[in-house]
C-alpha cells in the first residue's frame, strides 16, 4: 500500500508519454499513431469501473463474512489486486487525458467529470478503510449487506440516467 502512489503516478506519466507519442506521430500523418490512441482509449474509459467495483464489493462482502485468516486469504488474492487494478486504470485515464490536453484537446480534462469514476474512488476508498470495518460486529453486518448491494446493483443494474 506504501508503494502504491508512487507506482500509480508512473504509470499516469507513462501513459500520457505514450499518449502523446500516438497523438504526435497521428498529427504528422502517421496512421498507427491513431491506433496506439485507440487502443489506450479502449481500456481507459469508465465503464471499465462497474465490472471492477462489483468484483471488489463481493470480495469485500466475503472479507466481512469470512473468519480472519480466510478473509486475510480474500484481501491479499483478490480486493488488493483489483485496488490495484482500478488504481492503475485510473492513473491511466487521467494520463491520456493529460496528454490530450497538452497537444490542444480543450474539453479533454471534462472527461475526468463522467460520474462513472465513482466506481474507481469507492474501490479506493473502501479499500483503505477495510480493516476498520472488520473491527466492529454491527460495522461488519452493515457493510457485509452494503457491499452484497453495491455488489449486485454494479452487476444488474443499468445506471442510466
Amino acid at each position: 500500500m506504501n508503494r502504491m502512489p508512487s507506482t500509480v503516478l508512473m504509470v499516469m506519466v507513462m501513459t500520457a508519454l505514450l499518449a502523446a507519442l500516438g497523438i504526435a506521430l497521428e498529427q504528422k500523418g502517421y496512421a498507427f499513431g491513431a491506433r496506439g490512441v485507440e487502443r489506450l482509449d479502449a481500456i481507459a474509459s469508465a465503464a471499465t469501473f462497474m465490472p471492477l467495483a462489483a468484483l471488489y464489493a463481493f470480495a469485500a462482502a466475503l472479507m466481512m463474512l469470512l473468519p480472519l485468516r480466510a478473509a486475510g486469504y480474500v484481501y491479499a488474492n483478490a480486493a488488493s489486486p483489483i485496488h490495484a487494478a482500478a488504481s492503475i486504470l485510473l492513473a491511466t485515464v487521467i494520463g491520456l487525458q493529460v496528454a490530450r490536453f497538452a497537444f490542444g484537446e480543450d474539453d479533454a480534462l471534462w472527461t475526468l467529470v463522467d460520474w462513472q469514476f465513482v466506481f474507481a474512488v469507492a474501490i479506493i476508498v473502501a479499500h483503505m478503510f477495510m480493516n476498520h470495518l472488520r473491527r466492529n460486529l454491527l460495522m461488519r453486518t452493515l457493510f457485509f449487506i452494503i457491499f452484497l448491494a453495491a455488489a449486485a446493483a454494479c452487476l444488474f443494474w443499468t445506471f442510466r440516467l
